[in-house]
């Protein structure tokens, strides 16, 4: 069976082997954030509405715990914001239903929790993990490019809010991108922000595949040390990159795995090869083969040479 809506499993850098479910089709989101990975997005909404089918998840779902070992958790994120889709609660529900030990994590821009049937949906979930870069309306606005009427005061009150009836774990994520959002300024309301809404973990991320700007660059070890000193708080953590473990199986169609995988996230052969349990030889033939035929572009990174797929 071929997935739509899964993906992965992918070694993730905070949540071990997860396997993703994406609720959106790419790429629909509430914000169109100059670091994101899934770059620009095509339909900036705040609608909610069922985008991909409960029933389609579910059955892909179900197929592949009949074929595949259980991940560490299941992770709904992917090519947009997962809590545009209405039909969130109900996947969620579906999971816990039939596999009651399996653990669910939602990865969120939190734009939407201040909305009781967001917020609902999210109490079924084990860890929420909602984003936070800035507090200030005009860095919000520089970092995000919100869709129309998005303050960033509001999420801040949102996450508050949810995590106090929340009976699992808030880790908080903060994007830090140099010269944006590491003033001491910024920095400072961030900290009363983390103080407001309490989180068992605040975690600090910074650029590691190109984003939607190219001029963005990543935060080195001293900026994020310097971040840390002046949020100030006993919980803040930098989120370390993945290793190469891989708990899969060699995919059966090995050139759709490949351009399912960077559709969603732009990846070097490395992590191609770590994700798919493919050979590097086979992953570059497979890359030679889908570049030659015009369906995947590269981009070089500090990091290494990235794939995409080709804009249509």
């Amino acid at each position: 069976m071929k997935y739509r809506h899964l993906f992965g499993p992918v070694l993730s850098r905070r949540l071990g082997i997860s396997l993703g479910v994406d609720l959106v089709t790419h790429k629909i989101c509430s914000l169109n954030c100059v670091y994101c990975e899934c770059q620009n997005t095509t339909l900036l909404t705040k609608a909610r509405k069922e985008y991909v089918f409960c029933g389609t998840v579910c059955r892909e779902l179900d197929h592949y715990w009949a074929h595949n070992e259980d991940p560490d958790y299941i992770t709904f994120s992917g090519s947009g914001e997962p809590c545009l889709n209405l039909a969130l609660g109900q996947v969620i529900a579906h999971i816990k239903k039939n596999k009651p030990c399996m653990r669910v994590a939602v990865l969120t821009n939190a734009t939407l929790m201040s909305d009781p049937g967001v917020r609902a949906d999210l109490a079924l979930a084990d860890i929420v993990v909602p984003s936070l870069d800035a507090v200030s309306q005009k860095v919000f606005n520089r970092i995000n490019r919100p869709c129309s009427g998005i303050q960033p005061a509001e999420i801040v009150d949102g996450i508050a809010g949810f995590a106090k009836d929340f009976s699992g774990e808030i880790w908080l994520e903060i994007f830090i991108l140099p010269g944006m959002n590491d003033t001491r300024e910024e920095l400072q309301l961030l900290k009363a922000a983390i103080r407001k809404i309490q989180p068992h973990r605040v975690q600090l991320n910074t650029l590691d595949r190109p984003g939607t700007v190219d001029t963005l660059t990543p935060a080195s070890p001293d900026e994020l040390d310097r971040v840390i000193r002046i949020l100030d708080e006993k919980n803040v953590e930098i989120i370390a990159r993945a290793g190469t473990r891989n708990k899969g199986t060699k995919a059966a169609d090995p050139a759709s795995a490949v351009l399912e995988t960077i559709h969603r996230r732009p990846c070097t052969k490395e992590d191609l090869a770590a994700i798919l349990v493919l050979p590097a030889e086979e992953i570059d033939l497979l890359l030679a083969d889908l570049s030659a035929a015009g369906r995947i572009t590269s981009r070089t990174q500090a990091r290494g040479v990235f794939f995409f797929t080709r804009k249509e």
